[in-house]
């Protein structure tokens, strides 16, 4: 048996026990009950009680404070899809949050995917560039899915959430076919147009 300060009693009979624990005004509690002979403790139970449940609030706000969102793209990502994307990136984790992006493959997508890994790169950039967040996991093909994990800088803030920053990462979503490539070429988007003037 174990007192209230932690301190080993020894062996006693469960009514010499329970008697020692009335006398203190607590609680006899088996603590571990698969022991031969089982360990008991005097205690508050109630206090315990109040304890394991505070522990556990704890432990659960923290999990939710460390979440893991998820962001998605296609090798064949429209500009203005990739940039908003990326706030979407960068607002995560300006809130503390790691995110997992993740590049969807369809059909023979999948046999291209140096395009993917060109266009995970230029997010690590644009991730850079605002000093958001630094690559956890590099990106790594998972069944259908290239899975890359970017974690928050640890001076990063909500104001570099607020609003996107378009640079020149954008160029290379229409990615070049190569020269030596044979007629089967990788599929390219279109490149960049400029928006018609307002009338």
């Amino acid at each position: 048996m174990i007192d209230p300060e932690g301190r080993q009693l020894g062996i006693m009979p469960p009514d010499l026990a329970i008697n020692k624990a009335i006398e203190l005004g607590l609680d006899l509690v088996e603590i571990s009950p698969e022991s031969r002979p089982p360990v008991c403790r005097i205690m508050d139970y109630g206090k315990y009680k109040y304890s394991l449940k505070k522990k556990t609030a704890e432990a659960r706000k923290h999990q939710g404070s460390t979440s893991i969102k998820e962001v998605k793209f296609r090798p064949k990502i429209e500009t203005h899809d990739f940039i908003t994307k990326v706030g979407h990136i960068r607002r995560f984790l300006a809130e503390g949050h790691k995110t997992k992006v993740v590049m969807m493959f369809r059909g023979r997508e999948i046999t291209h995917q140096e395009i993917a890994r060109k266009i995970m790169a230029r997010i690590v950039e644009e991730l850079k560039t605002s000093n958001s967040g630094t690559v956890e996991q590099l990106p790594k093909l998972e069944g259908r899915n290239m899975i890359m994990v970017v974690a928050p800088n640890a001076g990063a803030t909500n104001a570099g959430a607020s609003k996107p920053v378009v640079s020149p990462a954008a160029s290379l979503l229409s990615v070049p076919p190569d020269d030596s490539s044979s007629a089967a070429s990788p599929p390219v988007m279109p490149p960049l147009r400029p928006a018609p003037p307002q009338s």
